[in-house]
């Protein structure tokens, strides 16, 4: 059996002394995702971050530990780690990525996305919560058990570097490294959100993600607003215009197309969500003076973060900055559009049906193109086996004294689809440190550590848990 004083002592101690060291030299590597750097290759950062973790392997204390960078031409490289069971069935798969989202603006004084920060028990810094510790989580936890002589099953660790970009990379990997992986029964995902940071939380589902470019051009250049205005149609006029086919501005409604009927399990489960967050729903979000949610009801937000789609318009091109804006009517106007989308909705005939209305009969003849680019569809985890179920709880209450909390997650990790479409037996468990104001796309991303201790030791539940399962 695990001992919680034990577990708790082990895990606060490579934290402490290793890990935080460690991450924190992780967060000053700017490796962004080759979506937001295509040169990541030439510039050596990612290959820099990869390095790092594999150098920590190397001081992991586990026995008979093995691990390899593994780089395929032109794909960003994976790390894998092997540590051979000690008496459990089967094998797991720990699973985490190590490439980050770009700076963003916005940092508070002293903090920088490429510059760690210890500060009140939190960790600033890009990467750190998503989610650079998943490496050191994932194998300190199967070091707890085996400094118990606790058995684990055979536990395979990969890390990848494409995440952030749709983990177009990562099909290539799993195909490569089949035989080796073999067939997991159990995922474990550190990349997830947390409720709170009171007890464990698993992700029972996660939307998908249709990004894409919407551009709309209708001269070559540029023209004196007075000469041309009235006569030419504004891109942005027609853009909004464009933006009423798929988004109501009044209600926030999306295109028919986007929905799908929401199972009659997932309003009761969220109950219990909204009765254990209350108005943290709200409040872990850093409002202004006088803003209120969309909704009123907390469960219909958690619906609406969930099994709802939704739409962000997260960048704009074709515009000067405002202090430098001329009186010219602009020749084109671009905006990067980001659907998520209900879990169980196909992605690439949601892209068809997007595309599709976006660019018929542009108005004024203007130039209208809508470019997809990796469309994701979401996921949804399979029943927990009863020994599963209990194992969560048992960790929750061991090492944060609440029971676990079970709810769907707003984002996007495309490897649980993947890995439930070739593994159809295979359990889940998906949980993280994102919780309130972590921020992790944005500006003052932190880790907060003792929630990424917690995780780590219930981990070592769940592993524990599954070598001993019937």
């Amino acid at each position: 059996m695990l001992d919680q004083d034990a577990t708790s002592r082990f895990v606060e101690e490579i934290w402490d002394d290793s890990i935080v060291p460690t991450l924190c030299e992780y967060v000053r590597i700017p490796n962004k995702s080759p979506a937001f750097d295509p040169d990541w290759e030439s510039h050596g950062h990612m290959q820099r971050a990869v390095e790092l973790l594999q150098k920590w392997c190397a001081t992991a204390p586990l026995g008979k530990l093995t691990y390899e960078i593994i780089k395929l031409p032109g794909r960003t490289p994976v790390l894998l780690c092997e540590v051979p069971s000690t008496g459990g069935n089967g094998t797991v798969l720990l699973y985490g990525h190590y490439d980050k989202q770009p700076e963003f603006t916005g940092w508070a004084a002293g903090l920088s996305p490429w510059e760690p920060v210890l500060r009140d028990g939190k960790l600033y810094g890009r990467g750190g919560a998503d989610d650079g510790y998943a490496l050191f989580g994932s194998l300190t936890a199967i070091a707890a058990l085996e400094q118990q002589n606790i058995p684990h099953s055979r536990c395979i660790v990969l890390i990848e570097g494409c995440e952030e970009s749709g983990s177009f990379d990562l099909p290539f990997y799993v195909e490569a490294l089949r035989e080796r992986i073999e067939i997991p029964d159990l995922v474990v995902c550190l990349d997830a959100e947390c409720g709170n940071y009171d007890q464990l939380w698993t992700t029972t589902s996660l939307r998908g993600m249709l990004p894409g470019v919407l551009s709309v051009a209708v001269l070559s250049e540029g023209q004196h607003s007075g000469v041309a205005g009235g006569i030419v149609p504004s891109t942005f006029r027609i853009m909004r215009q464009l933006f009423e086919r798929v988004e109501n501005a009044a209600t926030g409604e999306l295109h028919p197309a986007l929905y799908v009927d929401i199972p009659r399990e997932v309003r009761g489960q969220l109950r219990e969500v909204a009765d254990v967050l209350e108005n943290e729903v709200e409040n872990r979000f850093p409002w202004l003076e006088g803003v209120q949610a969309a909704w009123s009801d907390p469960v219909e937000l958690l619906i609406n973060n969930s099994w709802r789609p939704s739409l962000a318009t997260v960048g704009l091109s074709g515009a000067p900055e405002v202090h430098n804006a001329g009186n010219t009517l602009r020749p084109s106007t671009s905006a990067k559009l980001v659907f998520r989308l209900p879990p169980t909705l196909d992605a690439e005939n949601a892209a068809r049906e997007i595309k599709a209305e976006l660019e018929r009969e542009p108005p004024h003849g203007a130039h209208v193109t809508f470019e997809t680019e990796t469309a994701q569809t979401g996921w949804c985890a399979p029943a927990f086996s009863p020994w599963l179920e209990k194992s969560l709880h048992r960790g929750s209450m061991k090492f944060f004294n609440k029971p676990a909390m079970f709810m769907g997650m707003g984002g996007t990790i495309p490897f649980m689809k993947m890995l439930g479409d070739a593994y159809p037996g295979v359990q889940f468990m998906v949980t993280g440190v994102l919780g309130p104001n972590s921020n992790a796309h944005g500006p003052n991303e932190f880790l907060e550590i003792a929630t990424g201790k917690k995780v780590t030791a219930c981990v070592s539940q769940v592993l524990a848990d599954h070598a001993n399962r019937r």
